[in-house]
């Protein structure tokens, strides 16, 4: 297995990496910012109830100890024999579960946390004290990633509605990026910084005045 570490100032994927779960430290901390990988075993979904329960400090029907974290609300439609057939899989907003986080890797361990849109400065300092990275999957292609799910393996707190239960899912070949590392690398924090340098050039194009950073 290879990675490609050399990062511009926005980090470009390489060829995907295949990594299969469970996941060591060492293979943890070999992924960097921009890494694309297609991950393959046991994944376990949550929401806003799981993350509070957890918080909380209920301990979960499942073990959860080393587990890669998905925060997507799934939809599901029962098959004959009490299996489920789940026909949609996209992530969610992550940062609703930024004042959970790090108290939850620091407890769990977890491996790694997919969702879309990046997490903050704690789970970032948490990430890298822990062990854990952040990828973030393709927002509006539910349907393409349900499509990896082999099977469901297990469903529990499911009293708060099935798209906030906790989903043990068997995935194979899941697209995601390394968008924050277990370094302290963030393409997050890369795109705001650039953005921001963007925009102060922007005003002082147009206005002749300096801006302060």
């Amino acid at each position: 297995m290879s990675y490609s570490h050399q990062h511009s100032e926005l980090a470009s994927p390489a060829a995907p990496c295949r990594l299969s779960f469970p996941w060591s430290e060492d293979a943890v901390a070999a992924l960097r910012v921009g890494d694309g990988v297609l991950l393959t075993g046991t994944i376990f979904t949550a929401r806003d109830a799981v993350h509070r329960r957890l918080a909380e400090g209920e301990e979960p029907p499942l073990d959860l100890r080393g587990a890669v974290i998905y925060h997507c609300g799934p939809v599901a439609v029962p098959e004959t024999g009490g299996s489920w057939r789940v026909t949609a899989a996209g992530p969610t907003t992550s940062m609703r579960e930024e004042p959970f986080m790090a108290g939850l890797l620091a407890r769990f361990g977890w491996r790694a946390i997919i969702g879309k849109g990046g997490m903050g400065e704690a789970t970032l300092q948490a990430c890298r004290r822990h062990g854990c990275v952040y990828l973030h999957a393709v927002g509006g292609a539910a349907r393409l990633l349900a499509e990896t799910v082999r099977r469901v393996e297990a469903v529990a707190w499911a009293e708060h509605g099935l798209s906030e239960a906790i989903w043990q899912l068997q995935v194979a070949e899941f697209p995601a990026i390394v968008t924050m590392d277990s370094h302290g690398g963030s393409l997050h924090r890369q795109v705001r910084q650039r953005s921001r340098r963007h925009l102060r050039s922007l005003i002082e194009k147009h206005s002749g005045d300096t801006v302060d950073q």
